[in-house]
């Protein structure tokens, strides 16, 4: 159908419209003002889903590492049944490996532990999307396998669709129901809040002082990367955990590298070890953007206070981002990153 043509069904659609419900205004399932608030089929035929081109993953760049879990405290040593040089104490910790040699794994020039402490790491292949100048929709993931409910607040169908994760879906319409807001993701089908995330795209705060910047809303669990006022790319983060939150404001990215150690906590239960961090950005002290080899939570809060990304995205902001160091001036500023929360957890 030619755009022309989708844009005036979507406008006659639009007017014969009621007024639609928004995050104000609640319902119980009971109501009929849940009749009215849905946006028509023929609307949803014409933008069924979210017009974004996904940035694509690329194997070479995920799996040039061989990530590693170690599980449990382990005994270093500088050679196959050689000489003990460290040890490691349990906790979160992954190294990248070389070959196995006869039950030993290289870790690192001169280290060698014995290969049955070692698993492998599953390593994400999920990637964000490049946005439109403007989409008729607000988009957003599924954030876990479910099947959509007929009317807002309805237990799901039997035998219904199951929408599965990361699934990127438009939200047609919003209704409250029992205090939790509800979207329209299809005709006869909607999600309730806690199982999406939202893009959420922010005006540029006036302190921001880059050309491209970026927004991470730590409630939505998702980036922004804006150039100028256009948003131009999103994707699903993970941000701290409450015991290690990630804090608010307006920061510049200071230091990058490919390539980074990671640790913390040491003595604690809550200790780790991370080798050869990908593509890290720090802008609040120790906090920072960088890859992750080690989960495929995103969407939810999972780290120490870092934002986590996926490695193809982290990589991509990585570069796109590089625009903004000046490498022949010390302690340039480099982009601008504003974190923000536009919900409350509860």
């Amino acid at each position: 159908m030619p755009r022309l043509a989708i844009t005036s069904l979507f406008v006659l659609c639009l007017l014969a419209l009621p007024i639609s419900l928004n995050a104000q205004d609640t319902c119980s399932p009971e109501d009929a003002c849940l009749e009215v608030a849905a946006v028509p089929a023929e609307v949803i035929a014409a933008y069924p889903a979210p017009a974004v081109i996904q940035l694509q993953p690329d194997d070479a760049l995920i799996f040039d590492r061989n990530y590693q879990r170690v599980n449990g405290a382990v005994e270093i040593f500088d050679a196959p049944n050689g000489n003990l040089v460290r040890t490691l104490d349990a906790g979160f910790n992954f190294v990248t490996a070389g070959s196995d040699e006869g039950g030993w794994t290289r870790i690192n020039p001169g280290e060698y532990v014995r290969s049955e402490v070692l698993s492998p790491a599953v390593v994400s292949r999920f990637s964000g999307v490049f946005l439109p100048e403007m989409l008729p929709f607000p988009m957003a993931w599924i954030l876990v396998p479910v099947v959509p409910s007929p009317t807002p607040g309805a237990e799901p169908p039997e035998g219904g669709v199951m929408l599965h994760r990361y699934t990127r879906v438009n939200l047609y319409t919003e209704v409250e129901v029992n205090g939790w807001t509800w979207y329209q993701v299809g005709p006869d089908q909607w999600v309730e809040q806690r199982l999406i995330a939202k893009v959420m795209p922010v005006e540029r705060p006036a302190e921001v002082d880059t050309e491209r910047w970026i927004s991470v809303d730590l409630y939505e669990q998702v980036l922004v990367a804006y150039e100028g006022t256009r948003p131009v790319f999103a994707t699903l983060i993970s941000s701290g955990l409450p015991e290690w939150p990630t804090n608010e404001g307006i920061f510049n990215i200071y230091v990058r590298y490919d390539r980074t150690p990671m640790s913390g906590a040491e003595g604690q239960e809550d200790f780790y070890s991370l080798e050869e961090v990908p593509w890290t950005m720090y802008y609040d002290d120790q906090i920072g953007l960088h890859g992750t080899y080690w989960h495929d939570g995103f969407g939810y809060r999972h780290s120490h206070g870092c934002v986590n990304l996926s490695i193809t995205d982290a990589h991509w902001l990585y570069q796109w981002s590089s625009t903004e160091f000046d490498f022949t001036i010390p302690n340039d500023k480099g982009a601008a990153v504003y974190v923000y929360s536009s919900g409350e957890y509860r």
